[in-house]
């Protein structure tokens, strides 16, 4: 006999019983090899009956309970006696068979109600001589099952309960974000699980392969192996594909030795599976998303009622009675990322940032709008912050994307939403003006609006060089960051802990620059009528660089 022919009882569980066979006792001992598979009648008797070691014995349910000459106990210690591989049984045992099941080391298995013996024997007698089209037999069952769970409209739990059951394994599912969405853990990952959740997590772990996910329909192997750093562990991996595009990622988790094809199997098709499921929520989504931006662009022309909108926002379960502020961002410039895109972007930092909002496209203004259900104690600090992580968040990812953000004022009713948005838009409409990626506040538009509308510009550069020339020429000199300091100080609102934070630097490196810039410029920024000459130079500064 051939490795390829060696059969254990696993193998067997996992391409010849019915899928939703359940072990229900000697887990481990399902290792062992099977050489053939025999049918016992319980109106038989066990006295004479021979069987080979390594059987599996498949035991049917009685016709009725009085021609049962021989019972579900009697029947695994005669199989033990005689070293069968397992006995499958078509009924539930009691708990005192499953006890001395374990107790005797005999593995025990429960069939699927309706489960058809003669027909399970058959399967498995073609498993041991022609496994390749058994495998491909298989593939078409497990294929047929997960799809169902889909259209049945089960979910991803169950989808990854199915195939956990399928497998015996770990199984995870994870967005394009590398989010885990659903998972099942075996016990025996529990010790362990925190760190292969950190690998899984990180997207310089996935196969080099799968990183692009606009690239991951051209590879030849959808289903990679991949050692994880727990000794002995390894993960099959195969990416989620919806419309050509990766969607996110399944992962089946096991010993390395122990992964198998029918755990590939179950990887392709079950990534395929959850493909669907994918591909329906995003569909939910569109819908959501297109009836939110609908009732929003009615709530900004006026044409809802506060009874109306407090509706509508449960129906997105929002509370639309918190203080607002309106969040306006768009891109600028040709060869931009798409504003989808943008949304998209924005709406993984609302979640990460566990912030309430409301987030949608206006295409054809090509701008994104955000409502922020801000702290209505501290509604424009609050707002800002956020409305920062977004300005940050998108330089990272896209280091040569301009993008410009505008804030409106506090809106503390629903009525107020409209003026908000005009006033972002305002603050947006001027940002680009000074082409700068800080987010803008309407609150700080006077400043601007009263120095752009100033004619002589000599005196202004007079005003610059005369309140920041010896910090800019210390700067040029030192290769220094004096100037960078003190934007930073005043866009933090003079809070050195966030000021320290915003530069990267260590708070007595920070101390340090600001006694250097009071000691160059000879000043002291402890003074209002200082502090407001300097914040308003900086301001002409940047207006005269992008004027």
């Amino acid at each position: 006999m051939d490795n390829s022919s060696i059969l254990t009882v696993e193998d067997v569980r996992k391409q010849a019983l019915p899928l939703g066979t359940r072990v229900v006792a000697g887990d481990g001992l399902l290792n062992r090899l099977v050489t053939w598979a025999n049918v016992f009648y319980p109106e038989n008797r066990t006295a004479g009956k021979v069987i080979q070691r390594g059987e599996i014995v498949l035991v049917p349910s009685p016709e009725t309970d009085t021609s049962r000459n021989t019972s579900d106990a009697d029947i695994v210690r005669w199989a033990a006696d005689l070293q069968a591989a397992a006995v499958v049984l078509s009924e539930n045992p009691q708990a005192a068979l499953v006890a001395e099941a374990n107790a005797i080391g005999m593995p025990v298995l429960i069939l699927p109600s309706g489960s058809r013996i003669r027909v399970i024997e058959k399967t498995i007698v073609s498993l041991l001589v022609d496994r390749k089209g058994q495998l491909e037999r298989r593939a078409t069952q497990i294929y047929r099952q997960l799809t169902q769970i889909s259209s049945r409209n089960e979910g991803m739990a169950e989808l990854v309960g199915a195939m956990a059951r399928l497998t015996n394994k770990a199984v995870v599912i994870q967005d394009k974000r590398l989010k885990i969405i659903e998972s099942a853990v075996q016990p025996q990952f529990i010790g362990n699980w925190d760190d292969v959740e950190l690998f899984l997590k990180n997207s310089n772990n996935l196969p080099v392969e799968m990183q692009d996910r606009h690239r991951v329909i051209e590879i030849d192997n959808p289903v990679q192996m991949q050692s994880l750093p727990t000794p002995n562990i390894a993960r099959l991996v195969s990416p989620i594909i919806t419309k050509n595009i990766g969607r996110g990622f399944l992962s089946i988790i096991g010993r390395d030795t122990d992964l198998d094809d029918i755990d590939t199997l179950v990887a392709e098709h079950g990534a395929a599976a959850c493909a669907l499921e994918m591909a329906k929520a995003k569909a939910i989504s569109d819908t959501e998303k297109r009836l939110r931006g609908t009732f929003l662009d009615r709530l900004l022309i006026g044409d809802v009622s506060q009874q109306e909108a407090i509706r509508q926002g449960e129906r997105f379960e929002h509370d639309m009675l918190q203080t607002h502020v309106a969040i306006v961002l768009a891109w600028q410039g040709d060869k931009q990322p798409s504003n989808r895109r943008l949304e998209t972007l924005v709406n993984g930092i609302v979640m990460n940032q566990h912030a309430s909002a409301l987030v949608w496209q206006r295409e054809r203004e090509n701008e994104l709008v955000v409502f922020h259900a801000t702290d209505p104690k501290d509604p424009v600090d609050t707002s800002m912050k956020l409305a920062r992580h977004f300005s940050q968040e998108i330089l990272r990812q896209y280091p040569g994307g301009k993008v410009v953000i505008g804030m409106g004022q506090a809106a503390r009713d629903i009525s107020m939403w409209r003026s908000s948005y005009r006033d972002a838009v305002q603050a947006l409409e001027l940002a680009a003006r000074l082409q700068t990626d800080a987010p803008l506040y309407i609150g700080d538009l006077g400043v601007y609006q009263l120095i752009l509308s100033l004619s002589d510009r000599e005196k202004l550069m007079a005003f610059c060089e005369k309140t920041l020339g010896a910090l800019e020429e210390y700067d040029h000199r030192q290769n220094a960051d004096l100037i960078k300091t003190l934007e930073a100080f005043f866009n933090c609102h003079g809070n050195l802990s966030q000021t320290a934070d915003t530069l990267i630097v260590h708070r007595n490196t920070l101390l340090y620059r600001m006694n250097r810039i009071n000691e160059i410029a000879q000043i002291d920024l402890d003074r209002p009528e200082i502090r407001l000459a300097f914040h308003l130079a900086l301001t002409i500064r940047r207006l005269l660089a992008h004027n």
